[in-house]
C-alpha cells in the first residue's frame, strides 16, 4: 500500500491535513535556512565590532554597517549610528533594537503554533466521520458473518487520518521547539554583546565617544593644538617686543646723547684749566 492509497483511504480530512502539512514543511524550511546563517556568522560579528570599538568607534559602526544583513548586525549598528548620545540614550537604542530583532525570529512560530493545535484534531475527525460511515452500514443480525468483516476494515482505515494528524504535529512540535532554543540562545547572545559595547561606550572619554568619527576627534585635536601654539607664539613674540622697548627705555635714560656727552666734557676742560695756578 503506497501513500497514495493511504492518502485517498484517510478520508476528507486528509485534505486539510495535506494543507498544514505544506505550511509546516515551508515555514521549517525558511526557518532552518535563516538559523543556519544566522548561527553560522553571528559570532565573528560580535568579536570584530567589540575588538574594533576598543580603539576606533568609527572601525566599529562601519563593521556593523556592513553586517546590517544579520540580526546581530542591526542590532549592534543601531547605536553606533547615533551621532552623538549620553549613555541612557545608547542603552535604550539597544534595547529598542533587540526587541525588534527578537521578534523577527519568532516569525513562523505562530502557524506552527496552529498546526501543532489542528492537526490532532483533524485527524480524530476524519477517524470519526470514519466510523459513522462504517458503524452506520451495520446491522444487528450481520453480526459474526461476512458482511461485518467490512467494517472492521472501514475502523481500521478510518485510523490512518488520526496518525497522519499525529505525525504532522509531532514533527511540527519537534521544530518548533528547537526554533525556540536558538532564540533563548539568541537572547543571550544580545544581552552579553549589549552589555560589552555599552561599557565600552561608557569608559570611553566623553569627546571622544560623542564624535561620530574618530576622524573628526583627531581633526579637532589638531586644530586646538596648532591653536594653542600659534596663541603662545604670539605671547611670546609680544613679551619680547615690551622686554626690547622697556630696554629701550632704561638705556635712554642712563645714557644721554653723544652731543650732550660732549658738551659735557668741554665745560668739565674749561673748569679744570681755570682751576689751575
Amino acid at each position: 500500500m503506497d501513500i497514495f492509497e493511504l492518502f485517498q483511504k484517510g478520508g476528507p480530512a486528509m485534505w486539510p491535513l495535506l494543507a498544514l502539512s505544506i505550511l509546516s514543511l515551508s515555514v521549517i524550511f525558511e526557518r532552518f535556512w535563516f538559523w543556519l546563517r544566522i548561527l553560522s556568522q553571528e559570532r565573528a560579528i560580535v568579536d570584530c565590532v567589540l575588538e574594533a570599538a576598543q580603539d576606533h568607534w568609527e572601525i566599529a559602526r562601519d563593521i556593523a554597517k556592513r553586517a546590517t544583513a544579520q540580526p546581530i548586525g542591526r542590532f549592534l549598528f543601531a547605536p553606533l549610528n547615533l551621532s552623538s548620545a549620553d549613555p541612557e540614550t545608547f542603552r535604550l537604542a539597544l534595547e529598542s533594537a533587540a526587541e525588534e530583532e527578537l521578534a523577527g525570529m519568532r516569525r513562523g512560530e505562530k502557524l506552527l503554533e496552529a498546526v501543532i493545535a489542528l492537526s490532532p484534531l483533524l485527524g480524530l475527525l476524519g477517524t470519526v466521520l470514519g466510523l459513522i460511515t462504517s458503524l452506520r452500514s451495520i446491522r444487528i443480525g450481520d453480526l459474526g458473518t461476512e458482511a461485518a468483516a467490512g467494517v472492521n476494515t472501514g475502523i481500521g482505515e478510518s485510523l490512518i487520518s488520526t496518525a497522519a494528524g499525529l505525525v504532522v504535529a509531532i514533527t511540527s512540535l519537534v521544530f518548533y521547539r528547537l526554533f525556540q532554543s536558538f532564540v533563548f540562545n539568541q537572547v543571550k547572545v544580545f544581552r552579553r554583546a549589549g552589555n560589552e559595547l555599552e561599557l565600552l561606550y561608557r569608559q570611553s572619554p566623553l569627546e571622544y565617544r560623542n564624535s561620530r568619527y574618530t576622524g573628526n576627534f583627531e581633526v579637532r585635536n589638531k586644530q586646538s593644538t596648532s591653536k594653542q601654539m600659534s596663541v603662545s607664539d604670539a605671547d611670546a613674540t609680544e613679551s619680547t617686543e615690551r622686554h626690547f622697548s622697556s630696554y629701550g627705555e632704561q638705556k635712554e635714560n642712563n645714557f644721554p646723547e653723544t652731543g650732550d656727552m660732549e658738551g659735557s666734557s668741554t665745560f668739565e676742560a674749561d673748569n679744570s684749566l681755570k682751576n689751575k695756578p
